[in-house]
């Protein structure tokens, strides 16, 4: 009797211990942190891809302009180079031209100043020599310079030449004797077949002491033209000019 009120007052005892234990669920606390902390790396991952991804794009971008400004610099480039050969072309031909003119202009001057320098006929003295213009003009130079005559002006043209000579005073070889003071007007003028006339004007002077100066004859201007004409043709027949 005992025994089966006692089990019938432990029955519901067990059964009320037991029931808790059998409906109790794990615990999911860690699998939910890891999970959330996967999460987040992941979020953090993907929004560093997409912050790279941005930038290669703004990079990627960066050098697609780069790559046109180098090609518009490599056309702007071939672009001046053409125009600068253009320029230097057409500056080579104005220089050219430039030259010619100035030649021309030279040219026509120096005749004309030739022209212009007329010698007075009377007093001076002529030869013509068998011998070409630039011929005569180079042997008159030396001849001056041998006898200590330094050019004040020299205009040559095609037909003719004049050469006028500082004034001096010296004791030449040939040309004067001591205490003369001459200078000389010269004239080289092309004459046909291959002949120059020779024209020699001096304007001479005797010095006394003091620094007086003396008259002079015509035949004694004479004699010194005369002797720059004799030492211009004795020069032109030498072997050497021939």
């Amino acid at each position: 009797m005992w025994c089966c009120r006692h089990r019938s007052i432990l029955l519901p005892l067990v059964l009320t211990t037991f029931l808790p234990l059998s409906g109790c669920k794990p615990d999911e606390s860690p699998f939910r942190a890891e999970n959330d902390l996967l999460k987040k790396q992941l979020a953090r991952q993907e929004s560093l891809v997409t912050s790279l991804q941005d930038g290669n794009k703004v990079m990627q971008q960066q050098i697609d302009l780069l790559n046109q400004e180098i090609r518009d610099a490599k056309k702007a480039a071939e672009s001046a180079r053409a125009e600068a050969k253009d320029a230097a072309e057409q500056l080579d031909k104005q220089l050219i031209q430039a030259r010619k003119l100035t030649a021309d202009i030279k040219k026509t001057a120096v005749e004309q100043a030739a022209q212009s320098i007329q010698l007075e006929q009377k007093g001076a003295q002529f030869e013509d020599l068998p011998r070409p213009l630039n011929a005569v003009t180079k042997t008159v130079e030396e001849a001056l310079a041998r006898n200590g005559y330094q050019v004040k002006v020299s205009i040559k043209a095609d037909q003719k030449a004049v050469i006028v000579t500082d004034r001096k005073v010296s004791n030449p070889a040939s040309l004067e004797v001591a205490g003369f003071r001459n200078q000389y007007v010269i004239a080289v003028q092309a004459q046909p077949l291959n002949v120059t006339r020779l024209s020699v004007k001096a304007e001479f002077e005797k010095l006394a002491q003091g620094g007086r100066i003396l008259s002079v004859s015509a035949e004694e201007t004479a004699e010194i033209e005369r002797r720059l004409i004799g030492e211009v043709s004795k020069a032109l027949s030498a072997p050497s000019k021939t």
